[in-house]
Protein backbone atom coordinates (compact mmCIF):
# COMPACT_ATOMS: atom_id res chain seq x y z
CA UNK A 1 0.00 0.00 0.00
CA UNK A 2 1.06 3.04 -1.08
CA UNK A 3 -0.28 6.80 1.25
CA UNK A 4 -0.25 10.36 0.56
CA UNK A 5 -0.93 13.10 2.36
CA UNK A 6 -0.45 16.69 1.39
CA UNK A 7 -0.97 19.83 2.51
CA UNK A 8 -1.14 22.48 0.41
CA UNK A 9 0.38 25.63 0.40
CA UNK A 10 -3.10 27.39 0.92
CA UNK A 11 -4.11 25.03 3.40
CA UNK A 12 -6.19 22.57 1.27
CA UNK A 13 -5.76 18.54 1.68
CA UNK A 14 -4.88 15.99 -0.82
CA UNK A 15 -4.58 12.20 0.10
CA UNK A 16 -4.14 9.68 -2.76
CA UNK A 17 -1.83 11.32 -4.95
CA UNK A 18 -0.73 10.02 -8.50
CA UNK A 19 3.36 9.70 -9.03
CA UNK A 20 2.28 13.19 -11.23
CA UNK A 21 0.86 14.16 -8.21
CA UNK A 22 3.46 13.43 -6.14
CA UNK A 23 6.13 15.85 -8.62
CA UNK A 24 3.82 18.90 -8.55
CA UNK A 25 3.53 18.81 -4.83
CA UNK A 26 7.49 18.15 -4.08
CA UNK A 27 7.52 21.65 -6.10
CA UNK A 28 5.46 23.20 -3.45
CA UNK A 29 7.65 24.46 -1.01
CA UNK A 30 5.00 26.06 1.35
CA UNK A 31 3.08 22.55 0.93
CA UNK A 32 4.17 18.93 3.54
CA UNK A 33 4.23 15.97 1.59
CA UNK A 34 3.71 12.60 3.61
CA UNK A 35 4.42 9.70 1.49
CA UNK A 36 4.12 6.25 2.80
CA UNK A 37 5.15 3.03 1.49
CA UNK A 38 3.60 0.36 3.64
CA UNK A 39 4.04 -3.93 2.83
CA UNK A 40 5.02 -2.62 -0.60
CA UNK A 41 7.56 -4.91 -2.57
CA UNK A 42 10.57 -3.63 -3.73
CA UNK A 43 10.32 -2.95 -7.45
CA UNK A 44 7.13 -0.97 -6.78
CA UNK A 45 8.94 0.96 -4.38
CA UNK A 46 12.28 1.81 -6.19
CA UNK A 47 10.99 3.66 -9.54
CA UNK A 48 9.38 6.41 -7.40
CA UNK A 49 11.67 7.04 -4.52
CA UNK A 50 14.73 6.91 -7.54
CA UNK A 51 12.70 8.79 -10.17
CA UNK A 52 10.31 11.16 -8.12
CA UNK A 53 12.05 11.89 -5.35
CA UNK A 54 15.71 11.90 -6.98
CA UNK A 55 17.12 10.20 -3.93
CA UNK A 56 20.48 8.02 -4.13
CA UNK A 57 20.56 4.75 -5.26
CA UNK A 58 22.76 3.78 -1.81
CA UNK A 59 19.85 5.06 0.39
CA UNK A 60 17.45 3.67 -1.96
CA UNK A 61 18.78 0.17 -1.31
CA UNK A 62 19.51 0.47 2.32
CA UNK A 63 15.85 1.59 2.70
CA UNK A 64 14.36 -1.60 0.92
CA UNK A 65 16.93 -4.09 3.36
CA UNK A 66 15.67 -4.42 6.51
CA UNK A 67 18.72 -5.35 7.66
CA UNK A 68 20.63 -2.53 9.95
CA UNK A 69 20.90 -0.46 12.87
CA UNK A 70 18.96 2.95 13.58
CA UNK A 71 21.37 5.78 11.71
CA UNK A 72 21.31 9.35 9.98
CA UNK A 73 22.86 10.06 6.94
CA UNK A 74 22.77 13.07 5.68
CA UNK A 75 22.60 13.78 1.68
CA UNK A 76 22.60 17.50 1.12
CA UNK A 77 18.96 18.08 0.15
CA UNK A 78 17.54 15.49 2.54
CA UNK A 79 18.02 13.60 5.68
CA UNK A 80 18.29 9.45 5.35
CA UNK A 81 16.89 7.41 8.86
CA UNK A 82 17.12 4.53 9.95
CA UNK A 83 14.70 3.78 13.10
CA UNK A 84 13.17 0.84 14.82
CA UNK A 85 9.79 0.39 17.02
CA UNK A 86 9.91 -2.61 19.84
CA UNK A 87 6.96 -4.80 21.12
CA UNK A 88 6.99 -7.19 23.83
CA UNK A 89 5.68 -10.70 22.59
CA UNK A 90 5.57 -13.40 25.23
CA UNK A 91 4.65 -16.34 23.30
CA UNK A 92 7.67 -15.85 20.79
CA UNK A 93 11.22 -16.99 21.07
CA UNK A 94 12.42 -13.95 21.70
CA UNK A 95 10.25 -11.80 24.01
CA UNK A 96 11.77 -8.49 21.85
CA UNK A 97 10.50 -8.03 18.79
CA UNK A 98 11.73 -4.72 16.30
CA UNK A 99 10.27 -3.69 12.95
CA UNK A 100 12.72 -0.88 11.00
CA UNK A 101 11.06 2.48 9.81
CA UNK A 102 13.10 4.14 7.28
CA UNK A 103 12.63 7.83 6.73
CA UNK A 104 13.73 10.22 4.27
CA UNK A 105 13.52 14.31 5.63
CA UNK A 106 13.49 17.28 3.27
CA UNK A 107 12.42 20.56 3.27
CA UNK A 108 9.00 20.20 2.45
CA UNK A 109 8.82 16.27 2.65
CA UNK A 110 8.57 12.93 4.37
CA UNK A 111 8.74 9.55 2.85
CA UNK A 112 8.53 6.99 5.27
CA UNK A 113 8.88 3.09 3.81
CA UNK A 114 7.87 -0.19 6.03
CA UNK A 115 8.42 -3.13 5.33
CA UNK A 116 6.06 -4.20 7.74
CA UNK A 117 3.18 -1.72 9.45
CA UNK A 118 3.76 0.34 12.39
CA UNK A 119 1.41 0.89 14.92
CA UNK A 120 3.02 4.19 15.58
CA UNK A 121 2.99 5.06 12.00
CA UNK A 122 -0.54 3.99 11.53
CA UNK A 123 -1.39 6.62 14.91
CA UNK A 124 0.55 9.61 13.64
CA UNK A 125 -1.07 9.31 10.08
CA UNK A 126 -4.94 8.85 11.75
CA UNK A 127 -3.47 12.22 13.79
CA UNK A 128 -2.67 14.29 11.17
CA UNK A 129 -6.31 12.78 8.93
CA UNK A 130 -7.66 13.96 12.38
CA UNK A 131 -6.66 17.65 12.22
CA UNK A 132 -4.61 19.18 9.89
CA UNK A 133 -2.53 21.50 12.49
CA UNK A 134 -0.10 18.24 12.81
CA UNK A 135 0.74 19.06 9.31
CA UNK A 136 1.45 22.88 9.47
CA UNK A 137 4.33 22.29 11.28
CA UNK A 138 6.43 21.10 8.69
CA UNK A 139 8.03 17.75 8.11
CA UNK A 140 10.91 18.21 10.99
CA UNK A 141 8.01 18.08 13.26
CA UNK A 142 6.22 15.49 11.63
CA UNK A 143 9.22 13.48 12.08
CA UNK A 144 9.24 14.18 15.40
CA UNK A 145 5.50 12.90 16.18
CA UNK A 146 6.94 9.44 14.50
CA UNK A 147 10.23 9.42 17.44
CA UNK A 148 7.87 10.23 20.15
CA UNK A 149 5.26 7.48 19.22
CA UNK A 150 7.89 5.26 18.95
CA UNK A 151 9.70 5.94 22.09
CA UNK A 152 5.93 5.82 23.57
CA UNK A 153 5.73 2.33 22.44
CA UNK A 154 9.15 1.80 24.02
CA UNK A 155 7.94 2.25 27.56
CA UNK A 156 5.95 -0.96 27.46
CA UNK A 157 8.04 -3.37 26.77
CA UNK A 158 10.65 -2.50 29.65
CA UNK A 159 7.61 -2.15 31.82
CA UNK A 160 6.74 -5.99 30.73
CA UNK A 161 10.19 -6.91 31.16
CA UNK A 162 10.36 -5.54 34.63
CA UNK A 163 6.80 -7.21 35.64
CA UNK A 164 8.46 -10.49 34.43
CA UNK A 165 11.52 -10.47 36.76
CA UNK A 166 9.61 -9.36 39.55
CA UNK A 167 7.54 -12.87 38.81
CA UNK A 168 11.12 -15.18 38.22
CA UNK A 169 12.50 -13.48 41.80
CA UNK A 170 8.80 -14.89 43.44
CA UNK A 171 8.96 -18.14 41.76
CA UNK A 172 13.00 -18.59 42.86
CA UNK A 173 12.41 -19.49 46.24
CA UNK A 174 8.94 -21.49 45.38
CA UNK A 175 9.80 -23.29 42.51
CA UNK A 176 13.32 -23.16 41.29
CA UNK A 177 13.78 -25.46 37.91
CA UNK A 178 15.45 -25.88 34.70
CA UNK A 179 12.34 -24.13 33.02
CA UNK A 180 13.21 -20.44 35.56
CA UNK A 181 16.91 -21.05 34.18
CA UNK A 182 15.71 -20.54 30.85
CA UNK A 183 13.13 -18.11 31.14
CA UNK A 184 16.04 -16.05 32.99
CA UNK A 185 18.40 -16.67 29.94
CA UNK A 186 15.47 -15.24 27.34
CA UNK A 187 15.14 -12.30 29.61
CA UNK A 188 18.30 -11.71 29.43
CA UNK A 189 18.62 -11.60 25.51
CA UNK A 190 15.44 -9.67 25.46
CA UNK A 191 16.95 -6.82 27.52
CA UNK A 192 19.98 -7.04 25.44
CA UNK A 193 18.66 -6.87 22.41
CA UNK A 194 16.52 -3.74 23.64
CA UNK A 195 19.78 -1.89 24.49
CA UNK A 196 20.97 -2.64 21.41
CA UNK A 197 18.14 -1.46 19.80
CA UNK A 198 18.31 2.19 21.83
CA UNK A 199 21.99 2.66 22.13
CA UNK A 200 21.95 3.90 18.08
CA UNK A 201 18.65 5.36 18.36
CA UNK A 202 20.05 7.85 21.20
CA UNK A 203 22.83 8.67 19.22
CA UNK A 204 20.53 9.51 16.07
CA UNK A 205 18.60 11.86 17.95
CA UNK A 206 21.63 13.22 19.73
CA UNK A 207 23.07 14.50 16.20
CA UNK A 208 19.56 15.64 15.25
CA UNK A 209 19.33 17.78 18.39
CA UNK A 210 22.70 19.32 17.88
CA UNK A 211 21.69 20.68 14.35
CA UNK A 212 24.25 18.91 12.44
CA UNK A 213 21.98 18.85 9.55
CA UNK A 214 20.99 21.88 7.00
CA UNK A 215 16.94 20.28 6.33
CA UNK A 216 16.29 20.28 10.28
CA UNK A 217 14.99 23.58 11.25
CA UNK A 218 16.39 25.20 14.72
CA UNK A 219 12.51 24.89 16.11
CA UNK A 220 12.63 21.22 15.80
CA UNK A 221 15.98 20.79 17.57
CA UNK A 222 14.48 21.28 20.94
CA UNK A 223 11.89 18.65 20.36
CA UNK A 224 14.47 15.77 19.17
CA UNK A 225 16.29 16.96 22.00
CA UNK A 226 13.33 15.83 24.00
CA UNK A 227 12.96 12.41 22.14
CA UNK A 228 17.02 12.12 23.17
CA UNK A 229 16.17 12.22 26.79
CA UNK A 230 13.42 9.65 26.92
CA UNK A 231 16.00 7.36 25.11
CA UNK A 232 18.73 7.86 27.92
CA UNK A 233 15.91 7.16 30.50
CA UNK A 234 14.99 4.64 28.65
CA UNK A 235 18.74 3.17 27.97
CA UNK A 236 19.45 3.72 31.56
CA UNK A 237 16.40 1.72 32.68
CA UNK A 238 17.44 -1.18 30.44
CA UNK A 239 21.17 -1.17 32.22
CA UNK A 240 18.95 -1.30 35.59
CA UNK A 241 16.90 -3.97 34.38
CA UNK A 242 20.00 -6.13 33.37
CA UNK A 243 21.57 -5.45 36.34
CA UNK A 244 18.17 -7.41 37.92
CA UNK A 245 18.35 -9.91 35.68
CA UNK A 246 21.36 -10.82 37.20
CA UNK A 247 20.87 -10.84 40.37
CA UNK A 248 17.76 -12.69 40.16
CA UNK A 249 20.18 -15.42 38.42
CA UNK A 250 22.75 -15.32 41.21
CA UNK A 251 19.70 -15.65 43.91
CA UNK A 252 18.35 -18.74 41.62
CA UNK A 253 22.51 -20.09 41.78
CA UNK A 254 22.53 -19.69 45.73
CA UNK A 255 18.95 -21.07 46.30
CA UNK A 256 19.61 -24.10 44.24
CA UNK A 257 23.12 -24.46 46.08
CA UNK A 258 21.32 -23.89 50.01
CA UNK A 259 18.81 -26.62 48.90
CA UNK A 260 21.87 -28.82 47.36
CA UNK A 261 24.03 -28.75 51.02
CA UNK A 262 20.42 -29.47 52.69
CA UNK A 263 20.03 -32.29 50.80
CA UNK A 264 23.46 -33.23 51.40
CA UNK A 265 23.38 -32.44 55.10
CA UNK A 266 20.47 -34.46 55.43
CA UNK A 267 22.20 -37.49 53.66
CA UNK A 268 25.66 -37.03 55.15
CA UNK A 269 22.94 -37.10 58.64
CA UNK A 270 21.26 -40.46 57.61
CA UNK A 271 24.78 -42.17 56.75
CA UNK A 272 26.58 -40.65 59.83
CA UNK A 273 23.26 -42.60 61.85
CA UNK A 274 23.63 -45.87 60.37
CA UNK A 275 27.49 -46.02 60.20
CA UNK A 276 27.31 -47.05 64.12
CA UNK A 277 24.84 -49.72 63.01
CA UNK A 278 26.21 -50.74 60.29
CA UNK A 279 29.64 -51.75 62.40
CA UNK A 280 27.41 -53.17 65.49
CA UNK A 281 25.70 -55.88 62.54
CA UNK A 282 29.16 -56.19 61.01
CA UNK A 283 31.02 -57.53 63.94
CA UNK A 284 28.10 -58.92 65.32
CA UNK A 285 28.39 -60.72 62.33
CA UNK A 286 31.88 -62.18 61.72
CA UNK A 287 31.51 -65.99 61.56
CA UNK A 288 35.15 -66.62 63.77
CA UNK A 289 33.01 -66.00 67.32
CA UNK A 290 31.52 -69.46 67.64
CA UNK A 291 35.07 -71.31 66.73
CA UNK A 292 36.87 -68.83 68.56
CA UNK A 293 34.83 -68.90 71.89
CA UNK A 294 33.36 -72.08 72.71
CA UNK A 295 30.32 -70.43 74.97
CA UNK A 296 27.33 -69.96 73.29
CA UNK A 297 26.70 -66.53 74.28
CA UNK A 298 26.99 -64.78 71.31
CA UNK A 299 24.06 -66.68 69.94
CA UNK A 300 21.84 -66.23 72.84
CA UNK A 301 18.35 -64.30 73.75
CA UNK A 302 20.99 -61.86 75.74
CA UNK A 303 23.16 -60.49 73.03
CA UNK A 304 20.02 -60.72 70.95
CA UNK A 305 18.97 -58.20 73.12
CA UNK A 306 21.97 -55.77 73.70
CA UNK A 307 22.15 -55.64 70.04
CA UNK A 308 18.96 -54.59 69.41
CA UNK A 309 19.45 -51.86 72.53
CA UNK A 310 22.54 -50.83 70.81
CA UNK A 311 21.28 -50.47 67.25
CA UNK A 312 18.48 -48.23 68.79
CA UNK A 313 20.68 -46.10 71.19
CA UNK A 314 24.07 -45.21 69.11
CA UNK A 315 22.06 -43.34 66.30
CA UNK A 316 19.76 -42.01 68.73
CA UNK A 317 22.95 -40.85 71.28
CA UNK A 318 24.92 -39.26 68.27
CA UNK A 319 21.27 -37.47 67.13
CA UNK A 320 21.75 -35.60 70.34
CA UNK A 321 25.60 -35.05 70.15
CA UNK A 322 25.21 -33.76 67.14
CA UNK A 323 22.81 -31.25 67.81
CA UNK A 324 24.87 -30.00 71.05
CA UNK A 325 27.27 -29.50 68.67
CA UNK A 326 24.92 -27.42 66.24
CA UNK A 327 26.06 -29.45 63.52
CA UNK A 328 21.81 -29.81 62.22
Amino acid sequence: MIRSLYRAHDGRIHTGLSPDGLTTALQDAGGLLWVDFVEEPPQVCEPILLETFGFHHLAVDDALEESHVAKVDDWGQYVYLVLHSVAFDPQADELVTTRELDVFLGQNYLVTHQIRSMPAVDRVWAACGRDERHLQRGAGNLLYQLADELVTDAMPVVEQIDDAIDRIEDEIFDTPGPSLVQHIFTLKRAVLHLRRILAPQREVFNKLARGDYEVVDAGCRMFFRDVYDHLVRLFDITESLRDLIGGALDTYLSVVNNRMNEVMKTLTVITTLFMPISFLASFFGMNFFQPAIPLTAWTDRPAFIVMLVLTALVPFGMLLWMRRRAWM
